[in-house]
């Protein structure tokens, strides 16, 4: 139980550091807000952050807290040089409970005499990594000899992560500033570009979407607006805007801004991509200055656009390396809820989950799933696309998604439901081996349960419940029967004994054979047209045999 309070604590603690560092906008804040945060959350005597430069080839102090050393904080490390040199130079997490005495690590005169000077013993260094790219290391460390446990670890780089990515977004949002302030120092005597370039920013750097950029512009320039993304589908729109002619106008982008019958258009390009374009519209000319303006806005489109698709990305990302993590089992299920509380900490986590192989294009599917799914996981595994879903019946998930699988021409198999850990490992093998079973059944274009399968279904599963199975092919016959007293059970048995000749199973039964198929139309009604082709009749008839073991 303390490990649990223990565990709980830390994980708050990590949520109110991201929401701390999602608001702040200063990166010497930034920055010290993250040393600050690990020194408290590790508790040792000092936290420092180094950060890297790629001109130099190392990395140098940038942050400290608890430090006291001016050597120690001026210090630089190259890399693969005393354990945080190591670290950058292989981007992975060391500690040591005594890091003088410690020969695992190349030791340096001023590194040893700058860590000597602070005073520093047990050391704990961590990476700062953003897609794959590094961008520092983080550090917390004693004074005395102290280990580190592997919790402690984890919790530094759990912090590491939310800084890495905090610092990259507090740089590009920097870089967007000195770029708007670029543009506004150029025109500084236009006084109307100047407000202009202090509207963009603003929503920029309070985290305004494309579409405040779009209503501000028209109203700074009393036109209409639309923007529209690289495949020329509307991403906003302001003003009284005449959607004709912006979409006749946005085929001839090619750059800068031009005139294109009674339109401007001006394309919203980054890092030589473009990523929409803006049309502008309602006003019979512009002038030098408001041109000027259009094309400032396109920049900041651009960089909000190109934002927003970075923060997706990596988000998609997160959530495939979570969906991998659950679906193989390599993750304590503890941790896999704390990560995906971490990526939406307002999403209240479902304790079971109905697992989804689409097996396929599964191009746009997502697109497509209904609302009442309740999607909590979706990526590619393996070659399919996977999907996890809060929904507490199988046999309704997969009602829900056999009009998906139709339109999208896709085989989905449907299992679960399960619970995090072996149990949701067990349900995805299971809808693999399901999805490949019904490939092979030429069953494409449909979405299913194992029991939607029949015998196929029974074979393919590692586990049968068949109770279960039996309910789900002869359940309306069962429940007919319990509830009028009747045996429709055992006419089922008498037919198929008989060849399915209702003549002989009526002999058999000493009924007369009008009986007997009275009783079969009864039979067809409770479990529709069809029962009697081969496929179905053969479920049946297992089913039937299924039923009879249950009740010895």
């Amino acid at each position: 139980m303390d490990a649990g309070r223990k565990r709980e604590a830390e994980l708050t603690a990590l949520v109110d550091i991201a929401l701390e560092l999602a608001s702040a906008r200063d990166p010497g804040r930034v920055l010290h807000t993250i040393v600050h945060r690990a020194r408290t959350l590790i508790g040792t005597d000092v936290a420092y952050l180094t950060l890297y430069d790629a001109a130099q080839g190392d990395t140098y102090m940038r942050a400290t807290d608890g430090s006291i050393s001016a050597a120690f904080q001026q210090v630089r490390l190259p890399l693969g040089a005393g354990l945080g040199g190591l670290v950058a130079e292989t981007h992975k997490p060391y500690w040591t409970a005594d890091y003088p005495g410690d020969h695992r690590f190349r030791h340096t005169g001023e590194i040893d005499s700058a860590v000597g000077e602070e005073g520093l013993v047990a050391i704990l260094g961590t990476p700062l990594i953003v897609d794959g790219a590094f961008v520092g290391v983080l550090f917390a460390s004693n004074r005395t000899a102290r280990p580190f446990s592997r919790d402690e670890v984890s919790l530094l780089g759990s912090l590491a992560a939310l800084a890495a990515v905090t610092i990259v977004q507090v740089r590009a949002a920097a870089e967007t500033a000195a770029a708007l302030e670029q543009l506004s120092e150029a025109h500084a005597g236009v006084e109307h570009a100047a407000a202009a370039h202090d509207r963009f920013a603003d929503i920029v750097l309070s985290g305004g979407d494309v579409d405040a950029i779009a209503a501000a512009l028209a109203e700074l320039l009393d036109v209409w607006v639309v923007l529209f993304d690289a495949q020329g589908n509307e991403l906003a729109a302001a003003g009284a805007v005449s959607l004709e002619l912006a979409a006749a106008a946005v085929a001839s982008v090619s750059g800068r801004l031009v005139r294109t019958g009674d339109c401007w258009v001006v394309a919203a390009a980054a890092k030589g991509e473009r990523l929409g374009a803006l049309v502008v519209g309602g006003v019979d000319d512009l002038s030098a200055a408001d041109q000027r303006i259009v094309e400032r806005a396109a920049v900041v489109t651009a960089l909000v656009l190109l934002f927003r698709r970075q923060a997706a990305e990596q988000s998609q990302r997160a959530q495939a390396d979570l969906l991998a993590d659950a679906v193989s089992g390599t993750a304590d299920p503890r941790a896999l809820a704390d990560r995906l509380r971490l990526l939406d900490p307002a999403r209240r986590l479902p304790t079971q989950l109905v697992v989804a192989v689409c097996r396929g294009d599964h191009t746009g599917v997502l697109a497509r799933l209904p609302a009442a799914l309740r999607l909590v996981l979706a990526g590619p595994y393996a070659g399919d696309l996977v999907l996890l879903l809060a929904v507490p019946d199988v046999v309704d998930a997969a009602r829900a998604l056999n009009d998906v699988a139709s339109r999208c021409g896709l085989t989905i198999a449907v299992t679960g439901p399960a619970r995090w850990g072996q149990s949701l490992v067990d349900a995805y093998q299971q809808a693999t081996r399901l999805a490949l079973t019904m490939v092979r059944l030429g069953k494409v274009g449909q979405a299913a349960t194992p029991d939607d399968l029949g015998v196929a279904g029974l074979v393919g599963a590692a586990e049968v419940d068949v109770k279960a199975h039996v309910d789900h092919v002869l359940g309306p016959v069962t429940a007919y029967d319990s509830q009028r007293g009747t045996d429709l059970v055992g006419t089922l048995e008498a037919y198929f004994a008989a060849g399915q000749s209702p003549t002989r199973a009526a002999t058999a039964l000493h009924i007369h054979p009008n009986t007997v198929q009275q009783r079969l139309d009864r039979i067809t009604a409770l479990l529709g047209d069809g029962w009697q082709d081969p496929e179905r009749a053969l479920d049946v008839q297992v089913a039937l045999r299924l039923l009879r073991t249950l009740h010895g």
